[in-house]
C-alpha cells in the first residue's frame, strides 16, 4: 500500500502514553507538519503553543475539570501538548487549526508517536482562570484554543478498528 495512505489508515487515537518524553527532532518535523496545512486564504494567523512542563500540563488539566466540572478530566498521561489557537475573528480559524491538527496526527503517526485530540477548551476558553493560565502561556485574547493535541509513545499498540464505508454514497 502507498506510504501516505497506511500512514493515514493506521493513525489512531492513543490515550495511554509512556514516562518517555518525545525527542525534540521529532517534535519539531511534527510542528513543520503542522505549520504546512492549509489556511483560509493562507493567512496562517493561528498559533501553536508546545508544552513539556508537566505541572503546567496538570494545573491546565485541572483547570478545565473544574471549569467543566468533570471529576476525572485529564490528557491521558502525554508528555507534551500542543495548543492550537487562532483569532475568534477568523471565520476559518477552527478549519484552519483542525487541518493542522490532522498534519500533527500524521506526522507524529509516521514516528511512531501517538496522538489524541483533545477539545474541551474550545468552549472555556474566557473562563477567567483558563484565560489566565492561556495568557501566561501567551495565548492571544482574542484567541479561540480550537484543539489541544497530546503526543506521546503508545503505552500498547490498539488494533485500529475498522471504519464504516457506509457513510459513503456514490450518484
Amino acid at each position: 500500500m502507498n506510504e501516505v495512505l497506511n500512514n493515514i489508515i493506521t493513525r489512531r487515537s492513543v490515550r495511554a502514553f509512556t514516562d518517555e518524553q518525545i525527542k525534540d527532532d521529532d517534535l519539531q518535523l511534527i510542528l513543520k507538519a503542522g505549520i504546512y496545512a492549509p489556511s483560509g486564504m493562507n493567512r496562517q494567523s493561528w498559533r501553536f503553543t508546545v508544552v513539556q512542563n508537566a505541572q503546567i500540563i496538570e494545573k491546565l488539566e485541572n483547570l478545565i475539570k473544574t471549569a467543566l466540572g468533570r471529576e476525572k478530566y485529564n490528557m491521558y498521561g502525554c508528555k507534551t501538548i500542543i495548543m492550537l489557537s487562532n483569532d475568534r475573528d477568523n471565520s476559518n480559524g477552527l478549519a484552519d487549526c483542525a487541518c493542522a491538527l490532522q498534519n500533527i496526527f500524521l506526522a507524529a503517526n509516521s514516528l511512531g508517536i501517538g496522538s489524541c485530540w483533545i477539545n474541551q477548551l474550545k468552549t472555556i476558553c474566557d473562563e477567567p482562570q483558563i484565560r489566565s493560565m492561556l495568557t501566561q502561556l501567551e495565548i492571544p485574547a482574542n484567541h479561540i484554543v480550537w484543539g489541544i493535541a497530546a503526543l506521546g509513545y503508545p503505552k500498547a499498540n490498539e488494533p485500529v478498528k475498522d471504519r464504516n464505508m457506509d457513510v459513503v454514497k456514490y450518484f
